[in-house]
């Protein structure tokens, strides 16, 4: 017999999540188009009742986002500049409708590779909370994410928050999308900058692409060029020649893999510009 259960509390999820194998269902919006008009066949577990999943909150170490915090949550929520990022990205999550209820623990359990919130979140040295009822464990994103659809999650495990560490929390951020149309679309590569800049000298850069791999991923010998450079200098020249071995984009429907490695390059090269205020272009908001 197929189970519906939408407990209150976290410990009455976790002691579900012990019994039995579920199918946890938060926002929905990933999880209803893809079932379509097939009869359910799996136990679903409901945690949308759980209040206290919901929120970000300022820690002593941490910036905690809730696993049922949404996209709209998110845009709406004062927040230092290193999340910028993050912001644009959630404007980036289908249209307002969608963002009033996906989750951003969603998006990272979905395991898309076109995840808008991945990238932003990468940038961030984000970590992902884990609990069970035998206890807690955090992993970083890079981590968390597998592959395609592919999670580190364990069966009897929640995913419960995000936490940014504080250190990670600095400087500026920003987020580019390129799509085959300007909202509503499946990314055809995206990229994530944040920069923290003194002096006009680039001190840290954390840049991460998504849609471009099986898994978006930072780009560590663009970072690691970028460091020590002053602004005065062409940023646009160091991304351009910068080696980027992490991305093996597909052929599909939206773009071939040529095109998208061009395009990845072109879209850091306007992020890093953007955040760095070398270029009035605006990054996608």
């Amino acid at each position: 017999m197929i189970r519906y259960a939408k407990p209150a509390t976290l410990d009455e999820a976790l002691a579900l999540l012990g019994e039995t194998s579920w199918r946890v269902l938060a926002g929905g919006t990933d999880f209803y188009p893809a079932q379509g008009s097939r009869p359910i066949r799996e136990n679903i577990l409901d945690i949308n009742g759980i209040g206290t999943l919901r929120g970000l909150v300022e820690e002593a170490t941490h910036w905690s986002i809730g696993a049922r915090t949404t996209w709209t949550d998110i845009i709406h929520q004062p927040l230092p500049a290193a999340f910028d990022a993050l912001k644009q990205a959630a404007r980036e999550v289908g249209s307002p409708q969608i963002q009033n209820v996906a989750s951003v623990a969603g998006n990272l359990c979905n395991a898309s590779p076109a995840a808008d919130g991945v990238p932003a979140l990468l940038v961030l040295d984000a970590e992902v909370e884990l609990r069970s009822a035998d206890g807690v464990r955090h992993l970083p994103l890079a981590d968390f994410i597998l592959g395609n659809r592919r999670t580190a999650r364990r069966p009897e495990e929640l995913v419960t928050a995000i936490r940014v560490p504080k250190a990670a929390a600095a400087g500026s951020s920003g987020f580019v999308k390129l799509g085959a149309r300007r909202y509503l679309v499946i990314s055809i590569a995206m990229a994530a900058v944040r920069l923290i800049v003194e002096d006009r000298v680039i001190r840290h850069a954390a840049i991460a692409v998504g849609a471009c791999s099986a898994v978006a991923t930072r780009l560590p010998h663009v970072e690691q060029a970028l460091v020590g450079t002053t602004l005065a200098g062409s940023l646009v020249d160091i991304v351009t020649f910068a080696p980027m071995p992490q991305l093996a984009p597909i052929d599909d429907v939206r773009g071939s893999s040529a095109y998208r490695l061009d395009a990845a390059r072109e879209i850091v090269a306007r992020a890093v510009q953007a955040v760095a205020g070398q270029s009035r272009q605006e990054v996608a908001a």
